[in-house]
């Protein structure tokens, strides 16, 4: 059986979809033909499946669904409609059955097999479901028993508890089914798994209904396998896509441990997201021995109150501790902040700005508006208030979405619209501070067909995004 898998992910600059990588060496191992169509370096994708499907005829096509929507109230751009016309075109192509999958899909799998018109998707996980699925069907065997699988039954959909995979047991470093080096040059970094799922219980957070809530952790020695893996590629800047690498704690202390063992912490220049707790002066001296170039926090807010309210288990007084260490170690850090949240007003958004002002990280993003996706506390709790246009906290394709299917999003009503002007009035010109949409003051860190972000790749820079970005601000390379 040969199968193709499809990358719809067309943003600029362009994101190594990590998740074929691992695919295509789960299926190869399992006796599989794979191939790949790469859509996100096409000019042109209908031109691409046309020339692709001239001289190809797979037997099964997967597809990959990296996001949904780009999270962000002030742009609101919504991605299933362009993958829409992706998987209408494969349709005009080929008779294959088309199996969708990834993290964006695993957030509202029915929702996206029905608006797309399939009948077939693999929610959570695809390393073992996948091949099993595939195995079925080229059996002729029954395969609605496989884990994860999302199926049509009548005029509706019916899915099956994931089951997530023992990462001790899969091979990962290959890193041979897409073309990293070229995501290199055009992107400007590669990538890196350690572990998935996270335990944490964030209210808006999607991130644990497609990769579990519960820590799933790879051994060291095969996550610098892989890495050695890229550097072999030439490849010496990457992110790790954990949900927050320093949870938990040991393990993120283990992997630089073995990193710094194999002597790789001068080649490479890595980034992460990391939770601002646990966070201490001892992980911060071995992940920059190790390479560690850049951090990226998700904090938030500055106000204790509005924490508590999504339900985070650090405070401001960790923030500061946070940004302190950042600056003893001279390692460049950003805060990542949702503005709007359930009880902001005015004054907490005061409050959290003039924390940043006060510990002055190296970069922070300001997020306003929190997208609300379904299964999150922060979904279940404005379904159950109503979501219609009538409720005051919702903004953006409101009527006739009570599934939260196209983007939505919180706003509190304590401060309502006005939190934009309040934001940039707050912040002035301070150019540290970014925003999720194009201003003047060229501050924009939505990374959605980011034109200042693609000229500096072109020209040379390497690294987390947040980061091309600071140092292109401040004349460095």
């Amino acid at each position: 059986m040969k199968v193709l898998l499809v990358n719809t992910n067309l943003m600029k600059p362009v994101v190594a979809p990590i998740a074929l990588d691992y695919l295509g060496a789960a299926l190869e191992a399992k006796g599989f033909a794979v191939d790949t169509l790469d859509l996100a370096f096409a000019n042109d994708f209908r031109k691409a499946i046309i020339t692709y499907f001239k001289e190809n005829s797979p037997d099964v096509i997967g597809i990959t669904i990296r996001n949904t929507d780009d999270c962000y109230f002030t742009s609101q751009d919504f991605i299933i409609p362009q993958i829409k016309e992706i998987v209408e075109w494969l349709k005009k192509k080929s008779d294959a059955p088309i199996i969708l999958g990834g993290v964006g899909f695993s957030v509202m799998p029915d929702l996206i097999l029905n608006y797309l018109g399939l009948d077939l998707g693999i929610k959570g996980e695809g390393e073992e479901a996948f091949p099993l699925l595939l195995e079925k069907i080229s059996q002729n065997e029954s395969y609605l028993e496989v884990p994860g699988l999302v199926f049509r039954r009548g005029n509706g959909y019916f899915s099956n508890p994931p089951q997530f995979i023992d990462l001790s047991q899969f091979n990962f470093f290959r890193r041979s089914f897409i073309n990293n080096e070229r995501y290199y040059r055009e992107g400007g970094m590669g990538n890196v798994e350690t572990k998935r799922g996270c335990e944490k219980a964030c209210i808006y957070c999607a991130d644990p209904v497609g990769r579990g809530r519960k820590f799933r952790l790879r051994s060291p020695e095969s996550a610098v396998d892989e890495i050695e893996a890229l550097v072999s590629k030439k490849i010496f800047h990457f992110h790790f896509c954990d949900s927050e690498f320093n949870l938990p704690y040991e393990h993120a202390v283990d992997v630089c441990k073995e990193i710094i063992r194999r002597k790789l912490g001068k080649e490479l220049a890595w980034y992460a997201y990391l939770s601002p707790t646990p966070f201490d002066l001892e992980l911060a001296r071995l992940m920059k021995k190790a390479g560690c170039a850049g951090v990226d926090f998700g904090v938030d807010s500055g106000s204790d109150e509005i924490l508590k309210n999504l339900r985070r288990d650090f405070t401001s007084d960790d923030l500061v501790k946070v940004a302190k260490i950042c600056h003893q170690l001279e390692i460049p850090f950003m805060y990542d902040l949702l503005l709007g949240g359930p009880g902001e007003t005015r004054e907490t958004v005061k409050e959290t700005i003039a924390l940043m002002r006060k510990i002055k990280p190296s970069r922070v993003g300001m997020a306003i508006g929190i997208r609300i996706y379904p299964e999150t506390a922060l979904g279940e709790m404005v379904q159950r208030e109503g979501v219609t246009k009538d409720n005051p906290s919702l903004f953006g394709k409101v009527e006739g979405n009570e599934n939260l299917f196209e983007p939505i999003y919180y706003i509190s009503p304590r401060v309502g619209m006005e939190i934009i002007s309040l934001a940039y009035t707050e912040v002035g010109e301070n150019r540290s501070m970014f925003f999720a949409i194009s201003d003047e003051l060229g501050r924009n860190y939505n990374y959605n067909m980011n034109k200042l972000l693609v000229d500096a790749i072109k020209k040379g820079y390497r690294g987390a995004f947040w980061d091309i970005l600071r140092r292109v601000s401040e004349g460095k390379k």
